[in-house]
């Protein structure tokens, strides 16, 4: 009777369990999908408006249409739209999960895409590739898209690829700030970061100097005002830039030395004298990274060491970077990864804080000079190198000074947590130009003079706003106009965006068919004497890439690549009385370590095993590399 109550109180307790639980109050939807509000709500108390009106884009898709195509930008919903139909579609190779969720509470979606009948994932080389880290960069999110519909579709057609997906895994997570993307794509307002509220002028109030569209357009461009007092003109740095008779483009001068101020579209709202510059959020989750961190302004209270601008208040403090650090060191089998950005057309590496030569491995260095000479020729980008030199000089002398550009450190960067951490092949690639296509006057940079004669030239002039008159309610007579913050100064016009999104996505496919590749033979046996066997294993890693970087083996993301053999327990008992005993290797420990497979590299290892008696005995051996694989073959003596 007892055991009856008891199993009747253990059912009712697992009905309990396993029930779901509603919530009273009535569920909210996100402000994307809230159709009766005219206005966007984000999250987080702070001292300036929380809410904007929202804004409809003609370049941006809203809606999933029947086909998915790359002549406009797609929002959050959509993307996640095609993810959820492409698992459906494709569930012999795919996977689709969320992998955490945005300070706001969105769900951040990832997919892996492998052939699941040849293994699981973590089995398996990989590559991780990630869009939309910097929430307006939305280029980023596009080609991930792209490269997802690409290997998808070309499964089963493309014998590359198809070879690719049935030894490989690839993870790809197209947006990784749903936040910020989704305020970006909404409304008029622009930002880099989450919608968690910050400081950013660290004056005691949070966010409450935000940009303003006051000229009622939908978009925030710049205010240009003619110096008339005599402290605008002490201030007064820019000028009309003489080298193109339109009168559009500014040219920025020494303060004192020039005939204009200019600011972005908006209003002092907290009184200081500057224009927009706490508005939402303000965290970079491309600076709140583990590898190389320094406190946000503020935090160096000596004055005299680094600091860095949006680190956050400690590393990894914000949900969107945690979730791709925690995730990626559970997967130490990824060796190749690109977590893009936009604006510079750039194949951006490591080292952040020094130079290449410094802080690397030759051999190291000599793989990422290989892949960046592979992204060139997919891309065509003016640059490729790392952060702190390549980057930071790449123009080699400032315009205004005349001095002579010097390397510049940049903190909590995901490229150096990477490589010098995680022991990879990582990048922070940039893609678009500003429309500055090419050098059109021979200066040796490409900037807002290429942009604007290419899109005079090629794109119809959409891409900048001329000069219109306005009345700031503080300025008093100015001009709003400028490039396109959105669709041409950050990311491309939408008849440019597949090729873009395209280019870089073909580089990252290229990338990962170097993965490590171990291929190996089917185990060899010798009966060396009555009782006695010798069992080979050989195998030749035939990728790209070498199972592990100089920089994995000294930070241990990688284990040695080792050979162990399998029997049935009750054959390997008894030690010396086994019926089984495997007597080389002849320590304890019978695994053979066999290092690190480079690339091309050739591997032999021998097993000696004595056998009692005459009934077959089966075995599995198996190789075990953290970033080769794992592969287990069968065998029998006698």
């Amino acid at each position: 009777m007892r055991k009856y109550f008891f199993l009747v109180f253990l059912a009712l307790f697992m009905g309990q369990a396993y029930a779901q639980v509603k919530d009273f109050r009535s569920e909210k939807p996100f402000p994307e999908k809230n159709e009766k509000s005219t206005f966007y709500t984000v999250q987080g108390e702070r001292h300036g408006p929380s809410f904007f009106k929202k804004e409809v884009f003609p370049e941006v898709e809203y809606t999933p249409g029947e086909q998915l195509t790359f002549d406009s930008y797609h929002t959050v919903e959509v993307m996640y739209h095609w993810y959820e139909k492409w698992a459906q579609d494709f569930p012999e190779i795919t996977d689709l999960y969320v992998i955490g969720y945005s300070f706001e509470g969105r769900p951040i979606y990832q997919m892996t895409i492998t052939n699941k009948k040849t293994g699981k994932d973590t089995d398996k080389p990989a590559a991780y590739f990630e869009g939309g880290r910097h929430s307006g960069e939305i280029t980023s999110s596009e080609s991930i898209l792209w490269l997802t519909k690409h290997l998808l579709e070309n499964y089963g057609k493309d014998e590359e690829i198809t070879h690719l997906i049935d030894t490989k895994a690839i993870y790809l997570r197209p947006q990784n700030n749903p936040d910020g993307s989704n305020l970006y794509l909404y409304t008029a307002q622009r930002n880099r970061s989450t919608v968690r509220p910050h400081d950013n002028d660290r004056d005691g109030l949070i966010d409450e100097d935000p940009e303003e569209d006051l000229d009622g357009d939908g978009i925030i461009y710049q205010i240009r005002k003619k110096a008339e007092t005599e402290e605008e003109k002490k201030k007064a740095n820019y000028i009309i830039d003489p080298s193109h008779p339109s009168g559009k483009l500014m040219k920025r001068v020494f303060p004192g030395k020039g005939d204009y101020l200019l600011f972005t579209e908006g209003i002092d709202n907290d009184g200081d004298g500057d224009y927009n510059e706490d508005g939402i959020g303000g965290l970079d989750l491309h600076r709140n990274y583990p590898e190389n961190w320094r406190p946000d302004i503020g935090g160096d209270l000596t004055g005299r060491g680094y600091t860095q601008y949006g680190a956050g208040q400690y590393p990894l403090s914000e949900a969107e970077t945690r979730s791709t650090v925690l995730w990626i060191l559970s997967h130490p089998n990824i060796s190749v990864v690109n977590s893009m950005d936009t604006r510079v057309p750039m194949h951006l590496r490591p080292p952040s804080t020094s130079k290449s030569e410094e802080r690397m491995y030759p051999e190291d260095l000599a793989i990422y000079k290989e892949m960046d000479e592979l992204g060139l020729s997919y891309t065509a980008y003016p640059w490729a190198g790392d952060v702190y030199e390549t980057y930071a000089t790449r123009y080699k002398v400032n315009r205004m000074t005349g001095d002579p550009l010097k390397p510049s450190p940049l903190f909590g960067h995901g490229p150096d947590f990477g490589y010098f951490y995680f022991g990879s092949i990582w990048y922070g690639d940039e893609l678009w130009n500003n429309g500055a296509m090419k050098d059109y006057n021979q200066d040796g940079i490409y900037d807002d003079y290429d942009g604007l004669v290419w899109d005079e030239e090629e794109n119809g002039g959409k891409g900048f706003k001329s000069w219109t008159p306005f009345k700031h309610p503080e300025l008093g007579d100015v001009e709003i106009g400028g490039f396109h913050p959105k669709f041409f100064g950050q990311n491309g016009p939408t008849w440019q965006l597949e090729n873009w999104a395209k280019k870089q996505a073909l580089f990252n496919l290229a990338m990962a068919k170097r993965l490590p590749e171990i291929k190996v033979e089917a185990p060899v046996v010798e009966k060396l004497k009555d009782g006695l066997y010798e069992i080979t294993l050989q195998w030749t890693n035939v990728g790209g890439l070498p199972v592990a970087l100089e920089q994995a083996k000294l930070v241990k993301i990688v284990q040695e690549d080792r050979v162990s053999l399998e029997f049935k327990k009750e054959l390997t008992e008894g030690y010396e009385n086994a019926k089984v005993k495997i007597v080389s290797p002849e320590l304890y420990d019978k695994t053979i370590y066999a290092g690190h497979t480079g690339k091309g590299e050739f591997k032999t290892v021998t097993f000696q095993v004595e056998v009692s008696g005459d009934e077959p005995v089966e075995g599995k051996i198996k190789l075990s590399s953290t970033r080769g694989g794992l592969f287990v073959q069968d065998f029998k003596l006698n």
